[in-house]
């Protein structure tokens, strides 16, 4: 079985984190502060603090807002469950919008129609790797957080993801950009909203008392992250490969492929591609062939809420296929890999 996603890892990072093992330090420590320059410095912002995880990141970030009950975060609906689970953290009111067809990002023009007095703040998410309509969503002149999850070198503009936001979040979770395991990070240009984010992560050792949080990384995580972040280059380089390879030899297929557009750089951290027909029957047909396919997003937060009118999101989640992309794939498993589509494909 060819599976979905899988980290890629290598003697490097076992000796990385071997050495953090050895050297009898492994909570947070030198390795934490390390990570967090080398990701600040490649994102170009002034600084970053490291969490345990992405959603303990963004719920720091919308702390470090202010943001609580009373106040409206607006995200899409076609999501993972943690943006909505770190907007309930802080109380505040999710917003739901809508996405556009053909990037899966969110609908500045739905966000415009969505923003009220009580808009604290817009979750933007880079999703699959390829950025969000930075400029539009930005004039709005209310605090971005880039939610860089799955976005770790894609580009808007020729300036890195992350670095627009008034704040960004990035994950390392095990089949990420680059994997530590567990992890993530806040960036951010502000020194005040950096040292608030600080504060928060840590709780003991303190003159006062206020709830703070225990979401700290280990040099263990760390070390691993600065060895992928070494390997990142050829990490997005071969995610590139597979994506032309795969857009190639499915070109000619009734399927809907990834588009490019002018001023974005995707990362391709999912390949995502859009069939008719009935998804999970589709799912289960080429898992009997060998090759694990995904749903890229498993269920709207529209449909948890019990919401309605988000028909771009609809149509996405009821035919969109995410098809194995990682850089240790090999030729000959992207080679099945293809197979199994077109046939799954050409027997409808």
């Amino acid at each position: 079985m060819i599976p979905h996603s899988k980290p890629t890892l290598d003697q490097r990072d076992y000796d990385a984190v071997l050495k953090v093992l050895r050297s009898g330090h492994i909570s947070q420590g030198e390795y934490v502060k390390r990570f967090e320059a080398i990701l600040s410095e490649f994102v170009g912002v002034k600084g970053g603090v490291a969490t345990n995880s992405g959603t303990s990141a963004l719920h720091l970030a919308l702390l470090a807002l202010e943001a609580g009950k009373g106040d409206e975060i607006i995200l899409p609906s076609y999501v993972c469950t943690a943006l909505l689970n770190a907007i309930n953290y802080v109380g505040a009111t999710p917003i739901l919008v809508d996405i556009e067809p053909d990037s899966f990002n969110l609908d500045a023009k739905r966000v415009k129609e969505s923003l009220t007095e009580k808009t604290k703040a817009i979750i933007v998410p880079h999703l699959f790797g390829l950025p969000a309509d930075m400029e539009e969503l930005l004039s709005f002149e209310i605090p971005l957080i880039e939610d860089c999850a799955q976005a770790l070198g894609a580009k808007y503009k020729g300036k890195q993801a992350g670095s627009f936001g008034t704040l960004s979040i990035f994950s390392f979770y095990a089949t990420k950009v680059i994997a530590s395991g567990e992890g993530g990070m806040v960036l951010s240009d502000s020194p005040h909203l950096l040292e608030r984010v600080r504060d928060l992560r840590d709780y003991d050792n303190r003159d006062d008392y206020k709830i703070r949080f225990n979401y700290k990384m280990t040099d263990l995580q760390a070390a691993l992250g600065i060895s992928q972040m070494e390997k990142l280059p050829s990490f997005l380089e071969r995610r590139g490969s597979i994506a032309n390879r795969y857009s190639l030899e499915l070109a000619n297929t009734p399927a809907l492929l990834p588009t490019g557009y002018p001023g974005k750089e995707h990362i391709f951290y999912r390949y995502v591609i859009r069939v008719e027909g009935e998804l999970e029957r589709l799912l289960e047909q080429i898992k009997r062939e060998g090759v694990c396919c995904e749903r890229p997003v498993y269920r709207p937060l529209h449909y948890y809420l019990g919401h309605s009118d988000f028909p771009q999101t609809e149509i996405i989640w009821n035919s969109a296929l995410s098809i194995p992309i990682y850089p240790s794939l090999t030729f000959g498993e992207v080679t099945e890999v293809i197979k199994g589509v077109k046939g799954l494909i050409e027997e409808r």
